[in-house]
């Protein structure tokens, strides 16, 4: 067979761009990805030989290999694992078919050292070769097939795939060094690097050939050593490895269980969020092992979608080894050891939620995993008060993060509800009317701004006895709410009853079904309107998301609320008792007065024609008496 030419995934060529000029300030780092790439191999074909036990049969000993040739100057990194096919060979090696990548590929700014940090959250595995080589070439033949193939590339936008005979199983990655990385050719060089990253991984890592050949790696696995055994860099390590991440571990989760069941967590909490965490799937990246044999890191019965954050292994001692991915969806022992890792881990995030030395630290966490872990407030009820422990929020007390806690204790005397806001932006929410009359009295709300917001608060109703209630609906009483000293005052003036109820009338009259009702505000102090929710309706940024994704075709209408203490509002009023209600004019002031309220809240105005002539008419008009 001739040899094929393909060319590189653009998101691949710009990778391989900074990998090699400018990626890490240690390039030995490339020896790490390339051994945990063998060990990964190598565990799935102990796997696959679980089921048919002939792909082991002609190397039974699994282990990794690091062969020099001086006189060639080539490292070739050799695992004798479960191989590729053609297909996977130009798969795996030519693209990146991982969620995420198009959003890592916008937040590179073409700044080599702010790149760095965020290629090495993003991971590159195998293309870290070329690092230290100008030219790669691949040798691999899958376990179970004759055909040996060979993958070639210097990296530079093109690869080829060519038929190899005499392949042995396994993948062999034959790296020519540049000139100023020839120190990996030497044996005690290679040896400080595996002892320094890959000393735990649990697979002989021999230098050359043969069955005397020296062994350099401790080649067990880490997660069965004591605590007290294992130092902070070898867990550091061990995390990169597992979650083939580049960053440090935020937190560390070690332990054993016993008793009934009886398995070992060894779990890592990322310090950056990884780019696949909002992937549709919600895969976690948690490989399972049953008595140190790797079986899955797709076990979905494992970690619960919302910890999906977490890297790291769990090891059973009673699940069967030949268990299949099917059987494990539907194993009541697989069930009860999610029940056991995610009492354990959100256990270790309390005591840090909880920690003041910590608070600084677990706001980070919260900026990267809060939206996530807030799926698990409608989904895992029993997990649910944990939960609501961790929970932290932006409100209009400050800038910092606030606990429900923290919130429920400084309520002010009269105060019967949690009091939120939900929306896209921060700083917009901060700026929303429908927060006048909750500062006014001092009233905290708290700022929602994760789509899940809208789902998880319905589920759990309430915290300590105090109901959510969105400040955007209708219906919110705050005279029972006793204003404290640093309260702001509400102006004196006032729309008189009879005068209010005249215009609300006008305003029903004119607006018609573009709203559902006009009421007086208890909520405004500065503007003059503002749409809210009626009680049982749905909530407006939540119909904003709905029809978004095309689950609402229609939004109901709004009740618009009026400030009897704001000044175009008592103008209004009064024009109304005098009896100029047929005058265009007020009817053009009360529609630029529901547009207004439409475009504060982010809404699309249904006839933007309309308004800019009322708005065009109103102007022109205000300009009259000073042309005269």
């Amino acid at each position: 067979m001739t040899e094929e030419r393909f060319g590189f995934q653009a998101e691949v060529s710009r990778l391989l761009d900074i990998v090699a000029h400018s990626l890490y300030s240690e390039k030995e780092v490339f020896l790490r990805e390339l051994v945990s790439n063998a060990s990964d191999a190598c565990d799935r074909l102990r796997y696959a030989a679980l089921t048919q036990p002939g792909l082991l049969a002609e190397d039974t000993e699994l282990g990794i290999r690091l062969l020099a040739d001086g006189g060639a100057g080539t490292l070739t990194v050799a695992d004798n694992g479960i191989g590729m096919s053609r297909d996977e060979l130009i798969e795996n090696l030519g693209t990146i078919a991982r969620s995420g990548t198009a959003a890592f590929l916008e937040r590179l700014s073409g700044d080599a050292r702010k790149d760095v940090s965020l290629i090495g959250q993003f991971g590159v595995g195998f293309y870290s070769a070329f690092m230290v080589a100008d030219r790669v070439e691949v040798l691999t033949r899958k376990a179970g097939e004759d055909q040996g193939w060979r993958w070639t590339s210097d990296g530079r936008g093109e690869f080829s795939v060519a038929e190899e005979a005499g392949v042995p199983r396994g993948t062999r990655v034959i790296l020519h060094l540049k000139d100023d990385a020839k120190e990996y050719l030497e044996q005690q060089r290679l040896g400080a690097v595996i002892r320094r990253y890959s000393d735990h991984v649990a697979l002989p890592i021999r230098f050359g050939e043969g069955a005397d050949a020296p062994t350099l790696n401790r080649a067990s696995a880490l997660w069965t050593r004591p605590r007290a055994e294992i130092g902070e860099d070898e867990y550091k390590e061990f995390y990169h490895h597992v979650g083939h991440a580049f960053d440090a571990p935020w937190l560390t989760v070690h332990w054993r269980a016993e008793g009934k069941i009886e398995y070992t967590g060894l779990l890592f909490v990322p310090e950056s969020k990884p780019f696949d965490l909002f992937d549709p799937r919600r895969r976690h990246h948690v490989k399972l092992y049953v008595r140190r044999v790797f079986i899955t890191d797709e076990a979905e019965g494992l970690v619960p979608g919302y910890l999906r954050f977490l890297r790291g292994v769990v090891d059973s001692e009673d699940l069967p080894l030949n268990v299949s991915r099917e059987m494990l969806q539907n194993n009541p022992l697989l069930a009860k050891i999610k029940a056991g890792v995610t009492r354990r881990v959100l256990g270790d995030l309390v005591k840090k939620a909880e920690d003041p030395a910590e608070a600084e630290r677990f706001a980070a966490f919260w900026e990267n995993f809060g939206a996530v872990l807030k799926e698990g407030l409608y989904e895992d009820f029993e997990h649910r008060d944990q939960l609501l422990k961790l929970v932290r929020f932006r409100s209009t007390a400050s800038d910092a993060l606030v606990s429900l806690a923290e919130y429920v204790a400084r309520m002010k005397e009269g105060q019967d509800a949690i009091y939120y806001i939900t929306g896209d932006d921060i700083e917009a929410l901060r700026r929303s009317p429908q927060l006048e009359g909750f500062r006014a009295k001092g009233v905290e709300v708290l700022l929602l701004t994760d789509a899940v917001d809208e789902f998880w608060i319905p589920h759990v109703g309430s915290f300590d006895g105090k109901r959510f209630k969105s400040v955007t609906r209708g219906g919110a009483d705050l005279s029972k709410v006793k204003a404290g000293p640093d309260a702001e005052k509400k102006p004196a003036e006032t729309v008189p009853a009879d005068a209010l109820g005249g215009l609300v009338a006008f305003l029903k009259a004119t607006l018609g079904g573009a709203v559902k009702d006009v009421r007086s505000s208890e909520r405004l102090t500065d503007s003059a309107v503002c749409l809210v929710a009626d009680e049982g309706d749905v909530d407006m940024h939540l119909a904003r998301l709905l029809k978004q994704h095309q689950q609402l075709t229609e939004t109901e209408p709004r009740v618009l609320e009026v400030n009897p203490g704001h000044s175009l509002i008592r103008r209004m009023a009064g024009m109304a008792s005098e009896g100029a209600t047929a005058d265009p004019a007020l009817a053009d002031l009360a529609w630029l007065l529901l547009d207004q309220a439409r475009i504060v809240e982010g809404e699309t105005l249904p006839d933007p024609a309309a308004f800019s002539r009322r708005l065009s008419s109103l102007m022109e008009k205000g300009l009259a008496p000073l042309a005269a």
